[in-house]
């Protein structure tokens, strides 16, 4: 893992879009099926929007019918942090990137084998490096 990135939220102002600020930094969701990579196939490698730290695989996506991509395990459990979520009156776990803290979605544990987790990501969190 890269070292960890801190920044004002002013500085993340003047590199995110102002939906990606919302998401990322203030731990907004966006709509189901209207991310750019929910329904993604091509084969490669998700990275932090905020930070560009590769965070899951094509090899992890499957489709989980929800309308956000969705990955049965990172490409390297060091890449995310869980954290306990109790917000909107819901008891989950919050996926963030572990260089940047920003937001990436939540985990649930309905996913397929081999891990049974259901990483549950917003596309605008998200870059992807197709691979060549």
């Amino acid at each position: 893992m890269e070292d960890t990135i801190k920044k004002s939220d002013e500085q993340w102002k003047e590199i995110l879009s102002r939906d990606q600020f919302l998401v990322l930094r203030q731990k907004g969701t966006e709509a189901p099926f209207t991310g750019k990579y929910y329904a993604n196939k091509d084969k490669g490698i998700y990275l932090c929007a905020a930070c560009g730290q590769e965070l899951f695989g094509s090899d992890a996506k499957f489709d989980s019918g929800t309308g956000w991509p969705s990955f049965f395990q990172p490409v390297s459990e060091d890449r995310v942090t869980l954290k306990p979520d109790q917000s909107h009156f819901m008891v989950r776990t919050e996926v963030l990137c572990s260089r940047c803290g920003s937001h990436l979605g939540h985990v649930f544990d309905d996913g397929p084998a081999p891990t049974g987790q259901r990483f549950c990501i917003n596309s605008i969190s998200l870059d992807f490096k197709k691979e060549e």
